[in-house]
């Protein structure tokens, strides 16, 4: 019994860490880039104003922590809160260029983050 709730235990540690996504700030993943090849991990900075433009399949931009920047180049539509000087959290790989592969931006907001105030006698279906 024992043996078979180690091979379980294992098992599940294995499956687990197939689904673990590192988080890097900018300093850390422009200094450990050779050796994370293509890991897919998440990188964490500020957009550099400026510094965005448009692709034909998404947005190229630059990320800071103050102490060193990278490129980024997204696939697809950024979120609705990404700016010029947003905090963001970019999910993807060290492409074979010198850009870093984004497919997923994350906004991080603080805790006084509050939701926009919506106008109740206009929603849908009030009434």
């Amino acid at each position: 019994m024992c043996g078979v709730a180690i091979v379980a235990i294992v098992a599940l540690a294995v499956v687990l860490s197939s689904n673990v996504v590192y988080f890097r700030t900018v300093s850390e993943a422009v200094a450990q880039r050779k050796d994370q090849g293509g890991d897919r991990f998440r990188l964490a900075g500020e957009v550099v104003p400026g510094s965005i433009t448009e692709t034909n399949d998404g947005v190229r931009f630059r990320v800071t922590d103050g102490e060193a920047t990278a490129t980024i180049d997204h696939v697809g539509d950024p979120p609705e809160l990404f700016k010029a000087g947003a905090p963001v959290v970019c999910e993807g790989h060290w492409g074979r260029g010198p850009a870093f592969d984004s497919d997923r931006i994350m906004i991080r907001h603080g805790n006084d983050y509050e939701p926009p105030d919506v106008d109740q006698s206009k929603a849908i279906g009030a009434g």
